[in-house]
């Protein structure tokens, strides 16, 4: 065997190895062309079967220089299988004091992964829906921003506890 294939596979496995996150249920994201619009739901639908485990849900927040905010409200709404609908509305810090956007990126789009809920044992078995929507207003102004500028993408995550 030639070196160049040796290096190749072992590179692989590396990759193979470190991709690997056995923590990891569910992970989707929802792009949005630079700006979240008001009436634009992020939705993430899945089968959910365990309802002895207990698990983290995460939300996933891509944005970039062109965000105007030090923070982000949401609200999320998750349908549960026959009905019951959990609805939070919750408030996020986006920015360092200076206005530096908080999260991990390399480039000007960082990503931040905000805490949905913990230690939550799902009740039924069956098909969930989360809503995400934006719920930004600005000082003094009774309507909300209808273009949060700066958003790319918002995901969900589901984690099983360890």
């Amino acid at each position: 065997m030639n070196n160049t294939f040796i290096k190749l596979a072992l590179f692989g496995l590396v990759f193979v190895f470190f991709a690997c996150d056995k923590a990891q249920v569910f992970d989707e994201y929802r792009e949005f062309d630079g700006t979240w619009k008001k009436n634009q739901k992020a939705s993430f639908t899945f089968e959910q079967k365990d309802t002895i485990s207990k698990y983290n849900m995460f939300l996933n927040v891509r944005n970039n220089n062109d965000y105007p905010y030090n923070n982000l409200f949401v609200i999320v709404s998750l349908n549960e299988p026959g009905g019951r609908v959990l609805v939070d509305t919750l408030e996020y810090q986006m920015t360092n004091p200076d206005g530096t956007l908080l999260g991990k990126g390399f480039s000007d789009v960082k990503e931040s992964k905000l805490w949905y809920k913990e230690n939550f044992s799902f009740s039924k078995v069956g098909k969930y829906t989360v809503n995400v929507e934006h719920a930004l207003r600005q000082t003094g102004r009774v309507t909300g921003v209808q273009d949060l500028e700066g958003v790319t993408e918002v995901g969900f995550r589901i984690e099983k506890t360890k």
